[in-house]
């Protein structure tokens, strides 16, 4: 892809061009959801479990204004330290190009980067949706879901969420949820929320079929895939359910919307769990790039039997 906006690192390059399995990694969590250093720490972490599972980590960020597909360890570095960065989705990318500014890829800015290059896999946390606090309040996530193709891993949505209504959205613009291992869509930092996913698959292998037989169809939506947090990292649902109403109602007595609304809502749970929301966080976010991963090297291996 050759694009005035656009530059793809050598190693993400070289991959596409090998035909070699690429994971596309998102950036705000790196600019608005961890302090330092411990962004840092997870932007590498991430980058390592992808490369440890055989693909290509391909984190998208903005630098200077330019979309960049892939960054070097110098390049997370100075995206990690940087100083008044842009949160982008969709329709924030024309001001970073604009401003030449630093900008942080939220899923749906990272889905579009990600699919322009023709990367098919992306790993994140969890997907955003509608909002408690407000039902007008959605998730340009959830429209990117319904038309960009791309298999995105992630712990279900943030559960801070209103989960129902957020996978009725999904429903009706025909997204297919997909449980790993579980028939139960799990709720971030939980395992469980009481509702149900649209289909169970147990292997990569099974969702890269599942995804050729969803694309060979023409559907154009995006295929997710709700990996739960490691047991050892989750936290039950009855424990965090007072927490995070505690936390919506503070922010609607301080007017807090908007963008800024997930950011203060995933902070004030970390501090009434003592960081313990904030190790799940951790671990679900690196669980996620291990499956991604793997998903890749299925989708890789079969489109060459697929070719035949």
């Amino acid at each position: 892809m050759k694009h005035p906006n656009f530059t793809i690192a050598s190693e993400i390059q070289q991959a596409l061009n090998l035909g070699a399995p690429i994971v596309a990694l998102e950036s705000t969590v790196i600019t608005h959801g961890l302090p330092r250093p411990q962004n840092l720490e997870l932007a590498r972490d991430m980058e390592k479990n992808v490369r440890d599972s055989g693909a290509a980590p391909a984190t998208v960020a903005l630098l200077d204004g330019k979309i960049r597909i892939g960054l070097s360890d110098g390049e997370l570095v100075q995206l990690s330290e940087a100083d008044s960065v842009l949160k982008v989705s969709h329709r924030d990318f024309a001001t970073a190009i604009v401003k030449k500014s630093h900008g942080g890829t939220t899923v749906a800015g990272t889905m579009f980067a990600a699919n322009m290059a023709g990367i098919k896999v992306f790993a994140t946390g969890g997907i955003g949706g509608v909002h408690k606090e407000s039902a007008f309040d959605i998730s340009t996530d959830l429209h990117a879901l319904s038309n960009i193709p791309m298999i995105v891993v992630c712990a279900g949505a943030k559960a801070i969420l209103d989960l129902p209504a957020t996978l009725e959205y999904l429903e009706t613009m025909g997204v297919p949820v997909i449980g790993y291992k579980t028939d139960e869509f799990p709720a971030f930092y939980s395992r469980e929320s009481g509702l149900n996913v649209s289909a169970r698959l147990d292997s990569p292998e099974e969702i890269a079929e599942y995804a050729k037989a969803h694309w060979d169809l023409g559907m154009r939506s995006a295929i997710l895939v709700t990996n739960p947090v490691p047991e050892a990292d989750a936290i039950s649902k009855s424990e965090m359910e007072p927490i995070i109403a505690k936390a919506s109602a503070e922010a609607i007595k301080q007017g807090i919307h908007g963008q800024k609304l997930t950011p203060f809502l995933l902070g004030r749970i970390s501090e009434l769990t003592e960081g313990k929301s904030l190790r799940s966080n951790l671990a679900l976010l690196l669980n996620n790039a291990r499956l991604a991963a793997q998903i890749a090297g299925e989708m890789e291996t079969k489109k060459k039997v697929w070719a035949i």
